[in-house]
Parts: structure tokens; sequence; C-alpha cells
């Protein structure tokens, strides 16, 4: 309440000032109780004579606000007067409380206030405008300075009092207001734990709206998180965590890769080792997906476990090279999770490695890769996991087109080479029975007859007549440049009458060989892409 008193003395008096400033000052009548300002003698025009031989004096905004408070009070309650460290009127001199409080506003440029024993005072900056330069420059002021202030004192004792005195119903207003609000607790207590459950649902709405972005363009990355999740709530309960961090762990591994959204479809996608570009490319995901989390309040804890997850112990991690105890704990946590699910997971370039040498990589890297007592809890935490044989080979037909975009020969826009080199090593995961080589015969002098366009245009149609005749079940590839290779997993019942249909121009010709998927061709297959 004091605050606010003097708060409202200063603005008024700054109002006032300021509307002085606002004209460079302002004449006044001669009189008693305004001299002439004997501190502006040196200005031409300090007093004029008007045409009715009115005798008036300048009063610039500091002058008139001093005797402005000179003969002004709040019943006799508190004390107003101007102040500075260089001083143009004497009678501005600080005392030892302004002094002190100018050295403290000359700073900060804001206002300063404490209690002493018997008063509340109060202090608030003058700065310097273009205005006051007219009076105050020679002073050596520059526009922004502080050039003092208008200083509030404030006897505490007595005001004390008369607050009490004068809000005493006041004070009994607000014990019942707190005797009513004990009333309404129930009734505010069940409407708090609803919104608590409504806000908790729509957190979790949130996390799995943003898992099935994921999933939607990536189901390989969202089976990845999911089992990063569990695995990282496994370690941390072995480590003695309570269900709250347990908890906060598992949205962590759930959203450990969101960054990946903005990941090209070119690299997140790409069935095969990455290069060196690809890599500083992929490992930005880090940053994408803080900056992402960190936007939302709800995510900001789940955005710190996250940010550190690609940390090595050793510190050649990313993105921030921390190392040692400089990585938070639960980071550390979801690191070893992220990288022992990579480790048990089949990828296109490597196979997985069983539950039991996993585990035992995981000690060999502690105190490199990962901190040691984590390793140590997590081959405690996943020694009875069953593994099953997660890999990237597509299911869905969605799947199978993104895959594919990596392995369609840009002639003729069916399988190349390197996917059929793919599928032939990883038969077993493929499952294709049966073989069909078709041979097509003088097509190096269709070439020469009718040109290398022509000739490509003529190898398109083909292809895909060939990938019509075979139907969606089989795989159709281009093979050594104008041949073909059918893979099924029953048997192929195309005919060479199904084939010379497709052939339409005399001056090409069409043979085939079917026979059973066996090693000794795969091996021949193999090494004659190679």
């Amino acid at each position: 309440s004091i605050l606010k008193t003097a708060e409202l003395s200063v603005q008024k008096d700054i109002q006032f000032r300021e509307w002085v400033a606002s004209h460079g000052g302002i004449y006044v009548k001669m009189n008693k109780q305004t001299p002439p300002n004997p501190y502006l003698a040196y200005i031409k025009n300090r007093d004029i004579e008007t045409t009715s031989k009115q005798h008036l004096t300048l009063m610039n905004p500091a002058y008139a606000l001093s005797q402005l408070t000179k003969h002004y009070s709040f019943n006799n309650k508190y004390h107003v007067r101007l102040t500075s460290n260089i001083l143009l009127n004497p009678n501005n001199a600080p005392d030892k409380w302004e002094k002190k409080a100018l050295n403290i506003i000359e700073n900060t440029k804001k206002p300063y206030y404490e209690f002493t024993k018997t008063s509340f005072r109060y202090i608030t900056p003058f700065i310097v405008k273009k205005s006051c330069l007219k009076c105050h420059g020679f002073q050596g002021y520059r526009i922004g300075d502080v050039r003092g202030g208008i200083s509030v004192t404030i006897p505490t004792k007595s005001l004390l009092i008369q607050y009490i005195k004068s809000n005493y119903l006041f004070i009994i207003e607000l014990i019942i207001l707190w005797l009513m609000g004990l009333i309404l607790i129930k009734i505010v207590h069940k409407a708090l734990l609803w919104n608590i459950k409504e806000k908790m649902r729509i957190y979790e709405d949130g996390i799995f709206a943003l898992i099935d972005m994921m999933e939607k363009r990536d189901s390989y990355t969202a089976g990845h998180s999911k089992r990063v999740a569990e695995y990282s709530v496994l370690i941390a309960k072995e480590m003695g965590y309570d269900k709250e961090t347990l908890d906060l762990l598992y949205k962590a591994g759930m959203l450990h890769d969101i960054g990946k959204i903005s990941t090209p479809d070119s690299i997140l996608l790409k069935p095969g080792r990455l290069n060196k570009l690809e890599f500083e490319i992929i490992q930005e995901h880090v940053t994408t997906g803080y900056e992402i989390l960190k936007s939302i309040d709800i995510y900001q804890d789940i955005a710190e476990i996250m940010k550190y997850h690609h940390e090595k112990y050793n510190g050649t991690g990313y993105p921030y090279g921390l190392k040692g105890d400089e990585i938070p704990i639960l980071s550390a946590i979801l690191e070893v999770a992220d990288s022992f699910d990579a480790m048990t997971t089949s990828r296109i370039y490597k196979g997985r490695k069983e539950l039991d040498i996993a585990l035992k990589e995981l000690g060999e890297l502690a105190g490199t890769q990962f901190n040691p007592i984590v390793a140590k809890a997590a081959q405690k935490a996943l020694k009875n996991l069953e593994i099953k044989d997660y890999n990237q080979l597509p299911h869905t037909k969605l799947e199978k087109e993104r895959f594919a975009y990596f392995f369609k020969d840009q002639t003729t826009e069916i399988y190349n080479q390197k996917y059929l080199e793919l599928v032939l090593k990883k038969n077993s995961e493929f499952i294709y029975k049966y073989i069909m080589f078709i041979y097509m015969h003088n097509f190096s002098n269709f070439n020469k007859k009718y040109g290398w366009q022509n000739g490509n245009k003529e190898l398109f149609r083909i292809a895909q007549q060939l990938q019509e005749l075979a139907g969606e079940d089989r795989l159709v590839f281009r093979y050594e440049g104008d041949d073909f290779i059918i893979l099924s997993k029953d048997n192929i019942l195309i005919t060479q009458q199904d084939l010379n249909q497709i052939v339409v121009s005399s001056d090409l010709s069409i043979s085939y060989k079917i026979a059973k998927l066996n090693n000794t061709i795969k091996e021949e297959i193999l090494s004659s892409i190679s």
C-alpha cells in the first residue's frame, strides 16, 4: 500500500514535469511563491514583460516541479523532493540515503526503494531527454543519462496504523471470503482433477499423434522407437528409478527419432549404408527433434533427454561431443537402448546379432561408447528378452513402393540388378522358388537401325508388358542390358506364345528358360552382377 502511494505520487509529479517540458518550460507571473530562478540567469529571455505590463519569469521543468512539491503535502504524511548528484540548485542536495540510491539508479535506470527504521524511502530516476538540454546541457549531460530523481519519504508507523483502521472491514471481508473458499474447495477440487485428467489425455494424444506420423512415413522407425522405449524402461527399472521417471523415459524413447520427420526420404528410407554426406544429414535429426519438442511445454523434459541420446561416453558422439558424466544419465540409458536395438535388428546391409553376443558387446563398449553403470544394468535387465527378427524388408504395398524407389531401373521402370542381387541374397526371407530368364535377340541391330532413343522406348514397352504378364505377385528385373528375369513363389505359366505377342517388331525375337531357383543359379547370377 505504501509503495503504491509513493508510485502514484511520483507518477503525478512526472506527468506535471513532462507537461512543463513539452512546452520547453512555462512562463508564470512573478510573486513571492514564484520568484525568478537564479540558476537560469544565463538564459537571455528568462524574464519577460507582456504587452499588458505583466512581469513573467521562466520556470524550467525541474524548478516548476520543485516549487510544486514545496507547496503541497499529503496530510503531512509524506515528503517529496528533487535531488541530484550534479546540482544546479543547492537546495536539492541529496541526503545519505539519496546518495546511495542515486548511485544505484544511475546504473539500473529503474526506481529503487527500501524500508528504513522509521520510513519508506522511494526514488525514481529522471532520464535526460532532448528538452532537458536547454537548461542542463552545460552540466555535461547527454540524452539517456540519469540526471537525478524524485525522492519520496513516507513515515511507516502512522500509515500502518491508519491502514489497519481504514481497512478493518476489509480484513473482516477477507476472513469471510476465506471461509467461503474452504466450503468451495470440494467442488473446485473435483473440477481440477477432471482438468488434470483431460490435460493428460491431450498429452497422450499428442504423443501418439506424433508417433502415428512416423509410422505412416516409416514403419521400421516406429517399430524401432517402441522397442527402444521398452528397453529404456527395463534398464531404468534395473537402476531403481521411480514410476514417474520410467514413464518419462518411455515417452522419450517413443519420440527420440521424431526429428527424422525432416530427413529426406532418399536418406531415411535408403535400404543400404549411408555415405558420409548422408550420415551428416541424418545426424541433424537430433537437433531438429529437440527444436520440435522444446517448443511444447509438456514435451520439454523429453526434449532434454533425447537431445543427448547420440552422445558417447568417450566424447566421440554427436551433436555436442559430450563425454563421461557430462551426458545426462537418462540420455545415456536411451543411447544404450537405441544401440542395443540396432545390434539385434536385421538391416539390409547387415544381419542382426544374437542376444548373448549383443549383451557381450554392451560390456565391451562400456567406458568407450556407453556409460559403464548403464551398460552393466542393461546386461542384467535385457538378458531374458525374446528378440524377434525385425528387419527392413517391405511388407505392405506402400512400403514396397517406397522400397522400390531405390531399385527401379530408370529406362524401363521395373526393378534393376541391384534389387535382384538383394533379393537373391535374402531369398530365405522373400521365398522365391522359380526363375524365368527372358532373352531379347537382335536388340543391338534394332538400336543401330532406329536409334537409341527409339530403342529405349521399345525396351520400356516390352518391360511394362512383361510386368503386366507376370502379375503383382512376381518380380520382374532388367538383367544385363536387354534381357529380363522373373522371380516367382509358384510355377511360372508363361508360354512362348505369350512372349511372342509382346514383341511387335519383326527386327526382334524373344526366347525364355524356366528353372527352379537353386544355389547354383543364384551364385551364377550374383557372380555376373558383381
